[in-house]
């Protein structure tokens, strides 16, 4: 009486264990299925974080035999890249000149217009894509114009050791972009403007690609003025004096981030150096709203010098001066820069101006 008492007792025991185990493991996978953004602290562990360098090209990428040096010698661990051309174009022998960019791109890309809502929908699938490897930590936008001013791993660190995102974002009253059709959705002191050429965390990452809400308003009602470049192309486009000249990837991302509350996990500040035209509104109307591309007179030491040089940003709109720091300690503003020719690229690797800390 007493072995069938004891073997009873063990089999209770038995069938209490597996039943908690069963009820463990499905919770881990209704979290895995459904919050994603636990997938890496349950279920993966990498020894290192990894940067996705998400870039955003028409077709080649013109300046890759700088990126070539750049990941050169480069942890392959520490870093993904992803890249965003037109649809069916692919990176091989025959197209590109760096081996790191062989198949890269995206199998859905889709066709994209300066100026329209579909740079923001490039932008998200890119880090939709990056996404799905846990690894990933940090997301940068690179444009097919930028290069790199310092080596890959003063970069890294740089990167790695904020645990904010790069975003730069300001108020913007001036300029008229903000359309009132948005209010129901964007109240205007929510209205931001900044540089496309951010960098993630991928708190924030994630953010951007879950958004239903601002994303479609911007489709809608974010539209860039025609550009005296594009009359001929869009025929007779009337008096555009009253139009909201909305340019939707200077705006999206951090407003975002504003309507989400997110502004006091960002550094309002960009990492990819821009110069912009100067001049009067008509002036640059009449020259379109495009930066100054360097070209070859323009590559020189003093250009890399002074750009590596600068430790603050001033926003004019806001009154604000940010100075640049990563981890409490100050620190150059800028890791890359924009727009260089080919040969101005070429001039600067020469004299091993890039890469360097």
């Amino acid at each position: 009486m007493k072995k069938k008492l004891h073997q009873h007792q063990r089999y209770r025991w038995r069938t209490m264990i597996s039943g908690l185990m069963c009820i463990t493991l499905t919770i881990f996978l209704l979290q895995a299925n459904y919050m994603p953004h636990l997938r890496l602290s349950y279920f993966d562990s990498p020894a290192k974080p990894k940067i996705a360098f998400l870039f955003i090209a028409r077709n080649r990428l013109s300046l890759d035999f700088v990126w070539q040096r750049f990941f050169q010698g480069a942890e392959e661990a520490t870093f993904s890249i992803y890249i965003h051309s037109r649809p069916g174009f692919i990176y091989s022998k025959a197209t590109t000149s760096c081996t790191y960019f062989y198949r890269r791109q995206l199998s859905d890309s889709i066709q994209v217009d300066w100026g329209e809502a579909s740079m923001l929908q490039a932008e998200r699938i890119l880090l939709r894509k990056a996404l799905q490897d846990p690894a990933n930590q940090r997301f940068i936008f690179i444009s097919d114009s930028c290069v790199p001013l310092y080596n890959f791993s003063y970069t890294y660190d740089y990167v790695m050791s904020s645990s904010q995102s790069f975003v730069d974002s300001f108020s913007d009253r001036k300029e008229g972009r903000y359309n009132p059709k948005m209010s129901g959705t964007i109240p205007v002191e929510k209205w931001r403007k900044g540089s496309q050429w951010a960098t993630l965390i991928r708190k924030h990452a994630e953010v951007v690609v879950a958004d239903d809400t601002v994303f479609p308003v911007f489709q809608l009602h974010c539209k860039r003025k025609p550009l005296p470049e594009f009359w001929r192309e869009e025929g007779n486009v009337g008096d555009t004096s009253k139009i909201h000249n909305c340019i939707p990837d200077e705006h999206y991302v951090q407003t975002l981030l504003a309507m989400e509350g997110l502004e006091g996990e960002i550094n309002r500040r960009t990492l990819t150096y821009t110069l912009w035209r100067s001049g009067t509104g008509k002036e640059r109307e009449r020259q379109g709203w495009h930066p100054v591309t360097f070209k070859h007179s323009d590559a020189t030491g003093n250009l890399i010098k002074d750009i590596k040089g600068i430790d603050h940003v001033y926003y004019e709109t806001e009154y604000r001066t940010e100075w640049c720091h990563t981890n409490g300690n100050f620190s150059p503003c800028f890791l890359f820069a924009r727009k260089f020719s080919r040969v101005a690229a070429v001039r600067l690797l020469n004299q091993t101006l890039l890469g360097s800390y």
